[in-house]
Formats: C-alpha cells, structure tokens, sequence
C-alpha cells in the first residue's frame, strides 16, 4: 500500500492557501482559495461579496468573505463544490508547471488534506493523528480532487 501524502500549512503546493497564480475568464486570482471563495459567490449571486473577495490581499481574508456569501443555499453549494474544486484544480496545476511536477510526482499516493478543523474538504485530523483515526475521516474532497486531476495530467502525459 503506498502511503499518503499529507497536506495542510500553506506552505505545501497542494494547500488553497498556497500562493499560486493562474488566470481564468480574464481574472488573475492569487491563491486556489480565492478562486473557490470567488465561485461560491458567482455561484449565489452576491456581487458585493464576489468584488471583495477578488479585492482581498489573503487567503484568510478570502475564506472569511466566503463564508458570508449570501444568500447561501448549503444543498446548492454541496452540488457544485466538487466540480469548482476540479476546475480550480485543473488552473492552479494547469498554469504552474513547477506545482504540476510535484503533483505527479506523488505518483499513486492517496492526497490526504490533514485539516484538524475540517471535515469537508479535508480528514478532520492532524497529520500525528491520521492513521489512527483512519476510520473515522472526513469526506477529504480536496484531496481526492487533487487525484482526479493528478490523473487527468497524467493521463495527457500518456
């Protein structure tokens, strides 16, 4: 069994909070968490959100404008969240070849977000706590995210 790469602080290439620039729809967004914070608000229709949002100068300050997008419909959000997370994905390792590099280069190894405060997009663990707690994970969408689109540059490679 190969083992998992654990990822969380922003200094890992695989983080949202990771600085990373990429461009898309003539928009340069600074950090993958612009990006996703900037689609929830497109996708709600809060313009004035949307606008703070790419006017943030942090991650934090990105993920904070997010979470008062409104009006905000959970069910809506959980439908599309994958699919943004895919796309941003796809700019962020797409447009960065030195991060696309590192992403193959973690070749089969499951991609694991060891958020200890984050169920959905990451395990709800610590990295110290992980394998422990194995059976008790989050759903860790970033990370499987990450594997789909690791596979997908692979397979244009191949």
């Amino acid at each position: 069994m190969t083992l998992p790469v654990y990822f969380y602080r922003t200094a890992h290439p695989f983080s949202n909070f990771h600085p990373s620039f990429f461009t898309a729809d003539g928009v340069t967004y600074h950090t993958a968490e612009q990006y996703l914070m900037a689609r929830k608000a497109q996708c709600f229709g809060d313009e004035e959100r949307l606008t703070a949002i790419l006017a943030a100068p942090t991650p934090d300050e990105c993920k904070r404008l997010g979470r008062l997008v409104t009006p905000y419909d959970n069910a809506v959000w959980e439908a599309k969240r994958f699919e943004v997370a895919l796309d941003m994905l796809r700019l962020k390792f797409g447009q960065n070849p030195k991060l696309r590099t590192v992403l193959l280069e973690t070749g089969d190894a499951p991609l694991v977000e060891a958020s200890p405060s984050d169920r959905i997009w990451g395990i709800g663990y610590r990295e110290d706590d992980a394998e422990a707690n194995r059976a008790r994970w989050g759903q860790n969408l970033l990370g499987l995210a990450l594997e789909q689109v690791r596979a997908e540059f692979r397979g244009q490679l191949g």
